[in-house]
């Protein structure tokens, strides 16, 4: 097995996947473990050709151990497959499609292929579920009107309007984890997407779908959130139209702040900004879902993403179409 621990800069990984006939070993053995199985009919022991290709014994079709992951019908080298992968995985903002066309030479419309489907390693998984203390917020992505002439503004966008803007929901569950040192420390997880509307019958549905009954959930002032409590939950509420940031009573045991999503709304941003710059709606919820990922594995190293991703690499089939199709 591959020992990523030893990945700890990007020279490491350039220095280990040296050629096409290591990357393609680094793949079988990551996949199979020395157990080749056909990815047509699920047989076991398949053998392997002198042309370094796989045939199954039972349905007799040839395969090469690509088939079934990200990189099937590539044309280019893995090593630079895995160079995207580390980059996009190390990098705190991410890598855009220029920068990446620059670092393993390739143009631009590809290194913009490569990110997207590397993107879809890590979707979010909707059964997943949450429960404890709850924060949720909204954010609106877009429609930054100011840099437009006066004759070109659309009238009454400010604040939550959604005339240009596209809302982003968002749920982030405080919890712990415990370090090396067996020091427990505070962690958040998020889950965010896009939503049509920010208003009670749209927002309240989710929580539902992602909140396990009896969390402590804690919202703003949105009256999108009135009633949660009437649903199972138990509802506090920070006025930040009234600049309160923090609303703690001698009766809770913990602070009632929505101070964390807020946090990671900010980190989206400067994503997007930073590094994207812009972004389509088609799109959003990729870069969502990018960030989203990010979040909930900052406390590992960069050689655990990248082994994490790695793995995660080999199990799944994209095509031109679910690009199209993934926001």
């Amino acid at each position: 097995m591959i020992d990523f621990s030893k990945f700890k800069s990007l020279f490491s990984v350039m220095n280990f996947f040296r050629d096409e006939q290591m990357c393609k070993d680094a793949l079988a053995d990551a996949r199979w473990n020395g157990d080749v199985i056909c990815p047509y009919c699920g047989k076991h022991h398949c053998s392997k050709r002198k042309n370094g290709r796989y045939r199954c014994i039972k349905c007799k079709k040839n395969f090469s151990v690509l088939v079934g992951t990200i990189f099937e019908n590539t044309k280019l080298p893995l090593y630079k497959w895995f160079v995207a992968m580390y980059l996009i995985s190390s990098h705190k903002k991410g890598v855009s499609s220029c920068q990446l066309s620059r670092d393993i030479e390739v143009s631009q419309a590809t290194a913009w292929y490569m990110l997207q489907k590397i993107r879809l390693l890590y979707p979010q998984n909707d059964s997943e579920r949450m429960s404890g203390v709850i924060e949720c917020d909204e954010v609106y992505i877009g429609g930054k009107e100011k840099w437009k002439h006066k004759s070109m503004r659309t009238p009454h966008t400010q604040g939550r309007s959604t005339a240009t803007k596209v809302p982003v929901f968002g749920m982030l569950e405080r919890t712990t984890y415990v370090d090396d040192n067996g020091v427990e420390r505070p962690m958040t997880y998020v889950h965010a997407m896009i939503v049509e509307k920010t208003d009670k019958a749209t927002l309240q549905p989710i929580i539902e779908q992602f909140v396990d009954k009896g969390s402590l959930i804690m919202t703003d002032e949105l009256s999108a959130y009135k009633g949660i409590d009437k649903l199972g939950y138990f509802h506090r509420v920070v006025k930040h139209g009234e600049a309160e940031f923090v609303n703690k009573t001698d009766n809770d045991p913990i602070d009632i702040f929505t101070n964390s999503i807020e946090g990671f709304w900010s980190h989206f941003r400067r994503m997007i900004v930073g590094c994207y710059h812009n972004v389509t709606e088609e799109h959003l919820q990729s870069y969502i879902d990018e960030a989203v990922y990010r979040w909930n594995t900052r406390k590992m190293t960069e050689d655990e993403r990248f082994e994490h991703m790695f793995n995660l690499s080999v199990g799944l089939v994209v095509t031109w179409n679910d690009l199209r199709l993934c926001a």
